[in-house]
C-alpha cells in the first residue's frame, strides 16, 4: 500500500474510530438524556404540524419545538390555539428536566473522575495506535520491571501487558505504556501492537503462559523477535520450537554471571560497561547494514571504519546465520549483515546513519 493510500485510509477511518470511542466511553445514562432529547424534538416538530394543521410547515413545527426546548422563546412563529399553547407547556417542561438532567450527569461524570478517565482511554488508544517499531514486555513482576527499567534508561519505546491492574496502577515509566490483560490473548496481544512491533520479551512466571504468549504472538507477527523467559530446563526446547528467537533463564543466567565475577572479573566489568548506556566512554552496538549503504559489497578493509571512525568491528553475524569473530580486512560486508562494533556513541551513531542512510541518499 503506497504512502498516500495509507494516508487516505487513516483519514477515512477516523470518523469510524471516533464513532466507536464514543459508543465505548460515553456512560448509558448520557446517551438515554441524548436520545430523550431527540424524541423529544421529533414530537415537537410532528406535534405542532398535527395540532396548529397545515399553516404550520414542518420546518415552523422544528423551530418553535428547538426555541421551546432551549428555554430561548423568540416569540410565537404563528398564533397558536390552547391545545397548542397547552402542549408547548408540556414540551418546555420536557426540555427543561431533559436540560437539568443532562447537565447534572455531565458534572457527575466531571466530579468523579468518568470522564477524565474515559478521555484517557482514548488517549492512551491513540497513543498505542500510533507507536510502531516497540518493544512488547508480557508480565510486570520483578523481572519484568528490570526489563522496562533498562528500556527506559535506553529511551526505546515499549508497551507492558499484565493481568493484574494494581500493579499497573502507578505506571512510572516515561517512554512505556501499560495495558491491563492476559497476554495469551491474542486480542490483548494486538492492542499492545504486536503486528507492529519490533520484538516481544515475555516475562511471566508460568512456563505454560509463556509458551502461550510465543505462540500467539508469532502467529500474529512472523517477523518478531520473540525473548522468552524459561524457569524449567525442559521448557527452553518448548518455546524455541513454538518461535522463540532466544530463551533466558534467570536462574542459569545469573549462576553463570557470579561465576564469571570470580573467575574473570575484569571481563565481565568490562562487558557491563560496553553494554550500558550511560557509560559513554565505551559502547558495544549491533548495526544492520542496509542495501543501499555504501558499505554494502565492500571489504572492511576498504571501508574505512575503523581508521575513518574510530571503530571497532568484533563479529560480524552474516545473513545466512554465520558469526565471524575478529574478521579480517578482506571480509566482504554483505547487505542485511550485522556488524557487532565497538566504539564511543559518537562514533557508533556515525555507523549507523552510514549502514542506514536515509531513503534517497544513496541515489544521489
Amino acid at each position: 500500500m503506497t504512502r498516500r493510500r495509507r494516508r487516505w485510509h487513516r483519514v477515512r477511518a477516523a470518523p469510524r474510530r471516533s464513532l466507536r470511542w464514543v459508543r465505548t466511553h460515553v456512560p448509558p445514562r448520557v446517551w438515554w438524556t441524548v436520545l430523550v432529547a431527540v424524541l423529544l424534538l421529533g414530537v415537537g416538530t410532528v406535534g405542532y404540524r398535527w395540532i396548529e394543521g397545515p399553516h404550520w410547515s414542518y420546518f415552523d413545527g422544528f423551530y418553535f419545538t428547538a426555541i421551546t426546548l432551549t428555554t430561548i422563546g423568540y416569540g410565537e412563529t404563528h398564533e397558536l390555539r390552547t391545545a397548542g399553547r397547552v402542549f408547548t407547556v408540556i414540551l418546555a417542561y420536557g426540555g427543561i428536566f431533559t436540560l437539568a438532567y443532562f447537565a447534572t450527569e455531565l458534572v457527575r461524570a466531571a466530579v468523579t473522575g468518568e470522564l477524565r478517565a474515559a478521555i484517557g482511554r482514548q488517549v492512551m488508544d491513540d497513543r498505542l495506535n500510533n507507536l510502531t517499531g516497540h518493544t512488547v514486555v508480557c508480565g510486570f513482576g520483578r523481572m519484568g520491571r528490570i526489563v522496562c527499567a533498562e528500556l527506559e534508561r535506553q529511551h526505546k519505546p515499549f508497551v507492558v501487558v499484565d493481568e493484574s491492574a494494581d500493579r499497573l496502577a502507578d505506571f512510572p515509566f516515561a517512554h512505556g505504556l501499560p495495558v491491563h490483560g492476559d497476554g495469551t490473548v491474542d486480542e490483548v496481544l494486538r492492542r499492545a501492537g504486536v503486528e507492529r512491533a519490533k520484538a516481544l520479551i515475555t516475562v511471566v512466571g508460568s512456563d505454560a503462559a509463556n509458551l502461550y504468549i510465543t505462540l500467539s504472538a508469532r502467529l500474529l507477527n512472523p517477523r518478531l523477535l520473540i525473548v522468552a523467559r524459561a524457569e524449567e530446563e525442559e521448557a527452553e526446547g518448548k518455546l524455541r520450537k513454538v518461535g522463540a528467537n532466544k530463551v533466558i533463564s534467570p536462574y542459569l543466567a545469573g549462576g553463570h554471571r557470579a561465576v564469571q565475577a570470580v573467575l574473570r572479573p575484569t571481563v565481565l566489568h568490562f562487558m557491563e560497561m560496553a553494554t550500558r548506556p550511560e557509560f559513554l566512554d565505551l559502547q558495544i552496538e549491533e548495526v544492520r547494514v542496509g542495501g543501499g549503504s555504501p558499505l554494502a559489497g565492500h571489504t572492511l578493509r576498504q571501508t574505512r571504519i575503523h581508521p575513518d571512525l574510530g571503530v571497532v568491528v568484533v563479529g560480524i553475524l552474516r545473513p545466512g546465520g554465520e558469526l565471524l569473530y575478529n574478521p579480517q580486512g578482506d571480509t566482504v560486508v554483505e547487505p542485511d549483515a550485522i556488524l557487532i562494533a565497538l566504539g564511543q556513541r559518537r562514533q557508533l551513531e556515525q555507523l549507523e546513519r552510514l549502514a542506514n542512510p536515509p531513503t534517497g541518499a544513496g541515489a544521489e
